[in-house]
């Protein structure tokens, strides 16, 4: 049996009542589940963060032993900014230096442990003065030629999200390297 053309293109479609129901499920599913979704990305965002800091530190270290020169991680809280470069006081013009800008969902504490921020002296955020960085004045991790963590250096840095997650980027406890905690892990590294 042969359907006319009408008849054919009739069957084949979908009416608008079917149209508008099956958007206003897809607009329900989205709205139910958009709360949960972006509290993740969030969580992500912290997450990439205290890696991308983390993978810095690891590229400091190894440009300090590679070329034999300090190398400065600084932090800016102002601006909102962190970056790696060599010591000044050694070399003119660092071609390697590199700067990042924290993720606008994410803000930094430095020192931020239960105990740590009474142990903040003027030398743990500022440097001992030796260093002639164009960031002297800010907070620093300074590597030495050696690869290690200079005494000077923050214990720990927080890195926060608004609904109040947070990692910490912190000194390892045998305190060559630093790596990234949760929450849990900071509290047991306070009580030790």
């Amino acid at each position: 049996m042969k359907l006319g053309r009408k008849q054919f293109s009739a069957r084949r479609g979908f009416t608008l009542v079917e149209l508008v129901v099956v958007m206003t499920l897809l607009v329900t599913v989205i709205a139910l589940a958009s709360p949960s979704l972006a509290g993740f990305f969030r969580g992500r965002a912290v997450d990439a963060e205290a890696r991308r800091f983390m993978s810095l530190t690891r590229l400091g270290q190894s440009r300090a032993a590679a070329s034999g020169v300090p190398v400065i991680l600084w932090v800016d809280l102002t601006q909102r900014t962190y970056g790696l470069e060599e010591d000044s006081s050694f070399t003119e013009q660092d071609l390697k230096a590199v700067e990042y800008r924290l993720d606008g969902n994410v803000t930094m504490e430095i020192g931020a442990t239960d105990t740590g921020i009474t142990a903040i002296t003027s030398d743990t955020l500022f440097g001992t003065g030796a260093s002639a960085s164009k960031h002297s004045s800010l907070p620093q991790i300074r590597f030495e030629p050696d690869g290690g963590v200079s005494g000077s250096s923050p214990e720990s840095f927080r890195l926060m999200d608004r609904d109040g997650g947070s990692l910490w980027v912190g000194l390892a406890v045998n305190r060559l390297s630093y790596e990234i905690r949760n929450q849990e892990v900071q509290r047991v590294t306070i009580r030790r």
